[in-house]
């Protein structure tokens, strides 16, 4: 088998398989690259929400990381949900060794339905990470609590998380506005201008592990080659697919995923 890109993935496990390491490796799979993943944590949860966390020691997260690179020239690294603040130096250190490059940063903080998966304790370490990144990826809320608190209600306060991140070290930023009314709108700050990126809304509950996808199709992107604003757009056009695609789908009863599979022939 000859993969076009490699990508890892350093994330927490979703049993359910809508989010996480899981719904990473989908989106890898999605693109026709390689997915690996390091884990960093293991949750017990399904489309009702999350009912437990149990995070992995940070030497062992470091071990996974160091025997991937030790092996396989890796195209891009998504971060995800790393668990612990140990975890966020022990990361950044093994990324440091191997000279990571591609990597997209994805502050998970809170899941999809509500549940604390890091929470403000986190967002010190995570910032810590910044310059490591590519792209730094957080939602409204995540934005919000990584710069202290607030609430973003519409693109003015958008720009401002934005370049308030990229003053903390992030090279670029994408601040993804799915939280708000109206149409689905993210912004990328890469550095020099902004990168407006608006999608009809997809009328769906089954919006678990968006995220995590719209990240993970960013960095196999970026490992096959794409500029980061194409890279954003391409990811964003296929999530948008993907919602539709799985609107109808009904998997367990709450929140089910997208179809990350929905470019594939029936």
């Amino acid at each position: 088998m000859t993969a076009a890109a490699k990508i890892l993935s350093i994330a927490g496990s979703d049993p359910s398989g809508g989010a996480g390491v899981q719904a990473d490796l989908k989106t890898f799979a999605a693109f026709g690259c390689y997915g690996m993943a390091a884990i960093s944590a293991l949750t017990a949860q399904n489309t009702l929400g999350v009912q437990g966390v149990s995070v992995v020691p940070a030497d062992f997260v470091a071990q996974q990381i160091d025997s991937i690179f030790a092996d396989i020239a890796v195209d891009a690294v998504k971060i995800g949900m790393i668990g612990a603040p140990e975890n966020a130096t022990a990361i950044a250190s093994a990324l440091s060794r191997a000279k990571a490059k591609n990597i997209v940063l994805d502050p998970v903080l809170v899941a999809t339905s509500g549940h604390q998966l890091g929470g403000d304790v986190m967002a010190a370490p995570l910032q810590k990470m910044f310059a490591l990144a590519r792209v730094v990826t957080p939602n409204l809320i995540e934005a919000a609590r990584l710069l202290g608190g607030g609430e973003a209600r519409g693109l003015d306060d958008m720009r401002d998380l934005a370049l308030r991140l990229r003053a903390l070290g992030a090279p670029a930023v994408l601040v993804k506005g799915g939280h708000l009314q109206g149409d689905a709108l993210d912004l990328l700050y890469d550095g020099a201008q902004f990168h407006q990126f608006t999608a009809l809304r997809v009328p769906t509950r089954n919006t678990h592990g968006t995220g995590c996808a719209l990240s993970s199709a960013i960095a196999a992107l970026l490992g096959l080659g794409f500029a980061l604003p194409d890279a954003v757009g391409r990811a964003k056009a296929w999530l948008t697919r993907a919602l539709q695609a799985g609107a109808e789908i009904h998997i367990g009863g709450g929140h089910g995923p997208p179809h990350h599979f929905c470019d594939c022939p029936k």
